[in-house]
């Protein structure tokens, strides 16, 4: 949901370090809370700025949603910031999400290709574009169902905005508490989104070994 005057409460706290070395900063990145500033003053209290409070060297390399939590990486060198600027680039990483979804979604396994592109006149709202859409894949595995809801593992190979959430509803299952995708009680009944990153594996710029590091699920 994008933040306007009057609604933007993020959660206060220390930052919560998952990983620190000489190269990488790993943090876990709240609920709530934006990863970048937003335009104007009720909107500069974010993750990066945080992070910058205490790593003044720290540098953004990719960014979460508001409403979605879990695990973020920034460089602490700029020589670090480009290695993992192409990493992303070139889709290297390997990213995991955990979401809890509406209804019973079958089959086990599976996976979305459908292309993503701005919604326009409703931003920053995506949808399906067949025609003019960049490409988004996101593949899923159940983790556990019921008749009402579904707890899914989601593994995007590209990182459009909002990808998962409109997957899972061009799906028929959207994400529980999502205030763009979902519909009443799905998306009225939940106190937030339930979307966590759950883990992000990439080479570390100095070797070139992987490095994975993850986040425990708060739902």
């Amino acid at each position: 949901m994008s933040a306007a005057v009057g609604d933007y409460d993020p959660p206060g706290g220390p930052v919560m370090v998952l990983h620190e070395d000489a190269e990488l900063l790993f943090v876990e990145k709240p609920q709530g809370l934006l990863s970048v500033p937003g335009r104007g003053a009720h909107l500069r209290d974010s993750l990066q700025v945080r992070v910058a409070e205490r790593w003044p060297s720290s540098l953004l390399v990719h960014r979460l949603d508001r409403d979605t939590s879990g695990v973020m990486v920034f460089a602490l060198t700029r020589g670090a910031q480009r290695h993992l600027g192409l990493q992303f680039e070139r889709r290297v990483p390997k990213k995991r999400y955990v979401a809890r979804v509406a209804g019973r979604l079958t089959p086990e396994t599976g996976t979305v290709d459908l292309p993503l592109i701005v919604d326009w006149p409703n931003r920053p709202k995506q949808h399906v574009d067949r025609a003019n859409g960049k490409p988004a894949v996101t593949d899923w595995r159940v983790i556990r169902a019921s008749a009402g809801e579904t707890r899914v593992r989601l593994m995007p190979r590209t990182g459009r905005s909002h990808q998962l959430r409109v997957h899972m509803r061009e799906l028929g299952h959207p994400i529980l508490g999502d205030p763009f995708y979902a519909e009443g009680p799905a998306r009225d009944d939940h106190p937030r989104l339930m979307l966590h990153a759950e883990s992000l594996r990439l080479r570390h710029p100095d070797g070139g070994a992987w490095l994975q590091v993850s986040s425990k699920v708060p739902f």
